[in-house]
């Protein structure tokens, strides 16, 4: 990777963050760019959370955190926010105007993405969107106006962009996936090759809600343990009560707080239990995993919802509802469900075929070929 500061070539700035559903798209976009070798430049504006950080700090690209923080009804919020607005926008311009000549935006949603697009709108810098959840974020919707042309994951989500330049790519995703390394996840996991896996993730963050159905159902899966082993990847904050719950339990499983090297893990897993993210949802498919999606239930427009909706129309993936005013019951019908694939292989296979067939890996080239 050239440093920003090169003047020579293109210059790529992305703009996201906040979570890694806005985060790996672009990454996964700025691999095809390194992998041109055409001595352009590429640089990261994310937020200033933890994870943006612990993602991006392994990836080997530059990245400024920004001080822009979200929208909130709270009066007091609101001043905030617009004061961090203003503060972001206007030390972004400053790393902008040397290069504008020769600079795009990339922005991928979320709050971090507002103030980078108003400065290189300001700046005559084209910009360009990426979108993968089904229902567009606030950002994203309120931002496509200055954009050149959005990138969307879902033809479901083009009437949501009317009258912008829109093109159906799917979801960016990393390389890796194209020739993942089922060996390295059992390797650094210490994995038993006689045994299935079971998958188990709130993406980057966590999912307290799955972790607590989780250790309430422990028991129930006993019964599997002679064919069957545990990854569960808990969050940084989670951990600790997990792995207190799993002491001595009959069926192998690893409680891991976090581990990047997803394509591999999910190559390893025979079944995968996760939120709906866009950005799993297509790593599901990619994968050809079957899948138990626990939609986020604390969405106002219900869209993780949405996203687990496509998979399940396509034969890949079984809803389970996060039930928010019965976690006994979000954790029966999630050990229903898991008795359902864990127990029968052709509904496994079909299923898997099911999600490859949707599965793509080819959306960071189709971006930068479009770009």
């Amino acid at each position: 990777m050239n440093r920003i500061d090169t003047m020579d070539g293109r210059h790529y700035f992305f703009a996201g963050g906040g979570t890694g559903g806005h985060i790996y798209p672009a990454l996964a976009v700025a691999e095809q760019i390194t992998q041109a070798n055409d001595g352009s430049s590429i640089l990261f504006f994310c937020s200033s959370r933890e994870i943006d950080a612990r993602i991006l700090s392994q990836s080997g690209y530059e990245f400024l955190p920004l001080p822009a923080i979200g929208l909130s009804r709270s009066p007091r919020r609101i001043l905030q926010f617009c004061m961090q607005l203003v503060k972001s926008y206007y030390f972004v311009k400053h790393i902008l105007t040397p290069l504008r000549k020769n600079a795009v935006v990339i922005g991928t949603g979320g709050f971090v993405t507002a103030p980078v697009v108003f400065a290189a709108k300001a700046l005559g810098i084209p910009v360009y969107l990426i979108n993968v959840d089904t229902v567009p974020g606030k950002a994203n919707r309120v931002l496509a106006r200055y954009a050149k042309k959005v990138f969307v994951q879902f033809e479901q989500s083009r009437p949501f962009f009317a009258n912008r330049d829109v093109e159906v790519v799917g979801c960016p995703l990393r390389s890796d996936f194209q020739s993942p390394s089922r060996h390295k996840a059992f390797s650094e996991l210490a994995l038993e090759e006689g045994k299935k896996v079971l998958l188990i993730t709130g993406a980057s963050s966590g999912a307290a809600n799955i972790n607590n159905a989780m250790i309430s159902i422990l028991p129930e899966l006993t019964e599997f343990a002679n064919d069957w082993q545990v990854v569960h990847l808990t969050g940084m904050l989670h951990i600790d009560e997990v792995k207190q719950a799993i002491e001595g339990l009959d069926i192998t499983y690893h409680a891991v707080d976090y581990y990047d090297d997803m394509p591999s893990l999910l190559a390893a897993a025979d079944v995968v239990v996760g939120r709906a993210g866009a950005v799993s949802i297509a790593e599901f498919a990619a994968a050809g995993k079957p899948a138990i999606c626990l939609p986020y239930p604390y969405h106002k427009d219900n869209h993780q919802h949405k996203n687990a909706q496509v998979l399940v129309d396509a034969g890949a993936a079984i809803i389970v509802e996060d039930n928010i005013d019965s976690s006994a019951q979000t954790a029966q019908d999630l050990l229903t469900a898991l008795k359902e694939l864990m127990g029968n292989e052709s509904k496994r296979i079909a299923m898997s075929a099911c999600a490859r067939d949707i599965g793509t890996t080819t959306a960071g080239k189709q971006i930068i070929d479009s770009l």
